[in-house]
Protein backbone atom coordinates (compact mmCIF):
# COMPACT_ATOMS: atom_id res chain seq x y z
CA UNK A 1 0.00 0.00 0.00
CA UNK A 2 2.75 2.05 0.76
CA UNK A 3 6.51 1.76 -0.97
CA UNK A 4 9.25 3.96 0.41
CA UNK A 5 12.16 4.54 -2.41
CA UNK A 6 15.66 5.31 -0.97
CA UNK A 7 18.09 6.68 -3.36
CA UNK A 8 21.71 8.77 -3.05
CA UNK A 9 24.21 5.86 -1.84
CA UNK A 10 27.50 4.98 -3.07
CA UNK A 11 31.52 5.01 -2.47
CA UNK A 12 32.99 8.75 -0.77
CA UNK A 13 35.98 9.35 0.56
CA UNK A 14 36.68 9.82 4.18
CA UNK A 15 35.53 14.15 4.49
CA UNK A 16 33.17 13.41 1.24
CA UNK A 17 29.69 14.10 1.39
CA UNK A 18 26.85 12.10 0.30
CA UNK A 19 23.00 12.94 -0.19
CA UNK A 20 20.25 10.38 0.75
CA UNK A 21 16.65 10.80 -0.66
CA UNK A 22 13.59 8.69 0.19
CA UNK A 23 10.04 9.11 -1.38
CA UNK A 24 6.82 7.80 -0.02
CA UNK A 25 4.28 6.78 -2.35
CA UNK A 26 0.91 4.86 -2.01
CA UNK A 27 -2.14 5.21 -0.53
CA UNK A 28 -0.82 7.87 2.32
CA UNK A 29 -3.62 10.00 4.22
CA UNK A 30 -0.30 11.87 5.91
CA UNK A 31 3.37 11.05 6.94
CA UNK A 32 4.02 11.62 10.98
CA UNK A 33 7.22 10.98 11.77
CA UNK A 34 9.96 10.03 9.27
CA UNK A 35 13.54 8.92 9.79
CA UNK A 36 16.85 7.50 8.29
CA UNK A 37 18.46 4.52 10.44
CA UNK A 38 21.88 2.28 9.61
CA UNK A 39 22.76 -0.93 9.81
CA UNK A 40 26.69 -2.11 9.34
CA UNK A 41 27.52 -5.84 9.02
CA UNK A 42 26.39 -7.79 11.90
CA UNK A 43 25.08 -4.60 14.22
CA UNK A 44 22.04 -4.25 15.30
CA UNK A 45 19.88 -1.51 13.18
CA UNK A 46 20.40 2.10 14.63
CA UNK A 47 18.73 5.32 14.29
CA UNK A 48 20.42 7.77 12.78
CA UNK A 49 18.46 10.56 12.52
CA UNK A 50 14.38 11.37 12.55
CA UNK A 51 12.13 14.48 11.72
CA UNK A 52 8.44 14.60 12.93
CA UNK A 53 5.41 16.02 10.70
CA UNK A 54 6.12 19.64 12.48
CA UNK A 55 9.75 19.29 11.32
CA UNK A 56 11.74 18.93 15.15
CA UNK A 57 14.90 16.94 14.22
CA UNK A 58 16.69 14.55 16.95
CA UNK A 59 20.04 12.74 15.66
CA UNK A 60 22.40 10.13 17.04
CA UNK A 61 25.24 11.71 18.96
CA UNK A 62 27.90 10.28 16.73
CA UNK A 63 26.16 12.00 13.67
CA UNK A 64 25.46 15.39 15.26
CA UNK A 65 27.01 18.50 13.16
CA UNK A 66 27.38 16.45 10.30
CA UNK A 67 24.36 15.49 8.97
CA UNK A 68 21.36 17.30 8.53
CA UNK A 69 17.94 15.55 8.02
CA UNK A 70 14.88 17.19 6.37
CA UNK A 71 11.45 16.78 4.43
CA UNK A 72 9.66 18.00 1.75
CA UNK A 73 5.90 17.19 2.76
CA UNK A 74 4.59 18.31 -0.57
CA UNK A 75 6.61 15.17 -2.56
CA UNK A 76 6.78 13.00 0.93
CA UNK A 77 10.17 13.06 0.81
CA UNK A 78 12.84 12.92 3.59
CA UNK A 79 16.37 13.51 2.87
CA UNK A 80 19.61 12.93 4.43
CA UNK A 81 22.74 15.18 4.22
CA UNK A 82 25.50 13.90 5.37
CA UNK A 83 28.75 15.45 5.26
CA UNK A 84 32.55 15.09 6.88
CA UNK A 85 31.85 11.49 6.54
CA UNK A 86 33.71 8.70 8.32
CA UNK A 87 34.99 5.07 7.64
CA UNK A 88 32.66 4.33 10.04
CA UNK A 89 29.51 5.73 8.86
CA UNK A 90 29.55 3.09 6.51
CA UNK A 91 26.17 0.65 6.66
CA UNK A 92 23.23 0.12 4.80
CA UNK A 93 21.12 3.28 5.35
CA UNK A 94 17.40 2.44 5.60
CA UNK A 95 14.46 5.15 5.15
CA UNK A 96 11.70 4.41 7.81
CA UNK A 97 8.17 6.58 7.80
CA UNK A 98 4.76 6.32 10.24
CA UNK A 99 2.16 6.84 8.13
CA UNK A 100 -1.27 6.87 8.54
CA UNK A 101 -3.34 5.48 5.42
CA UNK A 102 -7.25 4.85 4.25
CA UNK A 103 -8.47 1.19 4.89
CA UNK A 104 -11.80 -0.47 4.29
CA UNK A 105 -12.72 0.17 7.35
CA UNK A 106 -11.20 3.76 8.03
CA UNK A 107 -8.28 4.68 8.73
CA UNK A 108 -4.31 3.30 10.31
CA UNK A 109 -1.66 3.82 11.11
CA UNK A 110 1.71 1.88 9.96
CA UNK A 111 5.67 1.44 10.36
CA UNK A 112 7.20 1.37 6.71
CA UNK A 113 10.72 0.27 5.40
CA UNK A 114 12.73 1.36 2.39
CA UNK A 115 14.99 -1.10 1.24
CA UNK A 116 18.14 0.31 2.35
CA UNK A 117 20.53 1.90 0.37
CA UNK A 118 24.52 1.06 1.12
CA UNK A 119 26.89 3.90 1.85
CA UNK A 120 30.71 2.90 1.99
CA UNK A 121 33.25 5.72 3.11
CA UNK A 122 36.56 4.21 2.32
CA UNK A 123 39.77 5.76 0.49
Amino acid sequence: QVQLVESGGGLVQPGGSLRLSCAASGSIVRINAMGWFRQASENQRELVAGITGGGSTNYADSVKGRFTISRDNAKNTVYLQMNNLKPEDTAVYYCNAVVIIRTSVGYSTREYWGQGTQVTVSS
